[in-house]
């Protein structure tokens, strides 16, 4: 059981263990120095944090606690100014384990050690001497590198990672800021940043490995080899391509909210049910629908086939009822039967980017807008897609797919410029397929006046990018829409083709 204060930690060996060497890290890093408190300035608190590092398999891997500083008594202006710090996109992380697997690559895994503690501070901040490790009586710490919980931690350890990035050759990509890239001559290294977490892929062992020498060098870092497990995700790197599911995170989310045991259903929802805010219902426990609807977004990373569901459950989650939640308990229901599911990515004689995109019409029961939805396939398992409300009334079925398609687009084009800082150009237009022919002739034709006069301006992005063979708009038929799952509740045959249209499988 993890200690909630550092009174219950002391009395265990094992968490005095674990701080000592969170201590050790930080003197060994030169974070901080002992010295007078300063008549001027503030000194913030500090604290201990304890966590248990679990493996897949749910068995205790390491011990872990961490000193942090009591970042919200920091002073704006003061104590910090910029703290902004970019993530990695799901979608970026997504499109490289899909080009990996098309070009047969192997991808690894590095973790920095006590990450922020790199991160060098150009403000002066004063925090107090922590419990346990008292050094001497009337002295305060001044931080000379950043400390977890500090405001501006995030942004010191990202310029501080950025800068040896740059140092080493890489460059880093306009379009996605944590991902980057070195070439020399036909030989490539693909390194995507998630905080601490580094995954690596190329086509040359040796320069990955040298590069992963290097970086344990410079930083205190583990090497876990093979990339298995990250950010939730289980990743197996097999021959015959490359499977990401969140197993493990599903059977904890089931014995969270108690349903480790319940009956499995076929579909996440009832095809003909109509879910409003005012159902007349009595009032759900917000605190627990908010939580579940929190796990079940982090779970859409892997499982594309509750996107839909998900996103349609969010948007209850001022006031829930009981049917809401019921609805949110039926998705839970179709996980227990679907635990082991996830996407395949395998190589294929095709690399280019295909997109699908698809609307329904005034499908919400509250404003009558509509709700976009759109998939992007690298040869097999899609691995960018995505399901969203759309902002306006839209008058007609071709307005929806005509706004619908221009999303899509935006999404198309942010993809292929990240696949080119890959490596993997893709100089043809990118094909995105509707299965409404009106949307596509007003792409087209912008001479349809009367259809598309009231239409925002910005969605006629869509006829610029097509001009200039960016992306080609194509049609199909809606029995072969793969969209058509993100849009609308559809029946157990519907649902289950299209399913196994986008490579989620086990």
């Amino acid at each position: 059981m993890e200690p909630h204060n550092y009174e219950e930690a002391s009395k265990d060996k094992v968490w005095i263990k674990a701080m000592e060497e969170e201590i050790k890290m930080i003197e060994k890093n030169e974070t901080w120095e002992l010295v007078d408190p300063p008549s001027n300035k503030d000194v913030i608190g500090v604290k201990w944090v304890y966590k248990t590092k679990l493996n897949p398999d749910g068995s205790i891997q390491k011990h872990k606690a961490r000193l942090v500083a009591k970042g919200y008594a920091q002073i704006p202006g003061v104590d910090y100014t910029e703290t902004f710090a970019p993530v990695a996109r799901m979608d970026t992380i997504r499109a490289l384990i899909a080009l990996a697997a098309q070009k047969k690559w192997k991808i690894y895994q590095l973790d920095v050690k006590s990450a922020f503690l790199n991160g060098e501070l150009k403000d002066e901040i004063y925090v107090e001497q922590p419990e346990g490790f008292l050094q001497e009586e009337g002295k305060v710490l001044r931080l000379k590198k950043a400390l977890y919980g500090l405001k501006q931690a995030p942004k010191a350890w990202y310029t501080k990672i950025d800068g040896y990035f740059t140092h080493q050759g890489f460059r880093r990509s306009i379009s996605e800021p944590t991902l980057y890239i070195k070439s020399q001559g036909n030989n490539i290294i693909i390194v995507s940043l998630y905080v601490d977490d580094l995954i690596v892929t190329g086509n040359n062992t040796s320069l990955i490995e040298e590069f992963k020498k290097d970086m344990m060098d410079t930083f205190e870092m583990s090497n876990l080899g093979l990339m298995h497990y990250f950010l939730g995700m289980e990743i197996k790197q097999e021959e015959e391509g490359i499977f990401i599911s969140q197993k493990k995170y599903t059977e904890d989310m089931l014995k969270k909210f108690r349903m480790q045991d319940c009956k499995p259903v076929v579909t996440p929802l009832i095809p003909n049910e109509k879910l409003k805010k005012e159902d007349g219902s009595k009032p759900a426990n917000a605190t627990n629908y908010r939580s579940l609807i929190g796990s079940l977004l982090y779970l859409t990373a892997t499982r594309p086939d509750i996107m839909y569901a998900t996103s349609l459950l969010s948007r209850f989650m001022e006031s829930p009822s009981e049917t809401h939640y019921g609805a949110a308990k039926r998705l839970l229901r179709y996980l227990q039967g679907t635990i082991n599911y996830g996407i395949w990515y395998k190589p294929s004689p095709d690399s280019q980017i295909v997109g699908y995109t698809d609307s329904d019409w005034a499908g919400s029961q509250d404003d009558m807008k509509s709700t976009s939805g759109y998939a992007f396939t690298l040869g097999s398992g899609i691995f960018s897609w995505g399901s969203k409300k759309q902002d306006s009334v839209a008058l007609s079925s071709a307005e929806a797919e005509y706004v619908a398609a221009a999303g899509a687009a935006c999404q198309a084009i942010w993809l292929k410029r990240i696949l080119a800082d890959m490596g993997e150009l893709q100089d043809s237009a990118t094909e995105i397929y509707c299965d409404n022919k009106s949307a596509i002739a007003m792409a087209r034709n912008p001479v349809q006046h009367n259809r598309t006069k009231h239409i925002d301006i910005k969605y006629h992005f869509l006829r610029d990018v097509q001009a200039n063979e960016l992306i080609e708009m194509k049609y199909c038929p809606t029995e072969e829409q793969l969209a058509d799952i993100f849009t609308k509740a559809l029946p157990r045959d519907r649902f289950q083709f299209l399913r196994k249209m986008l490579g989620v499988t086990y």
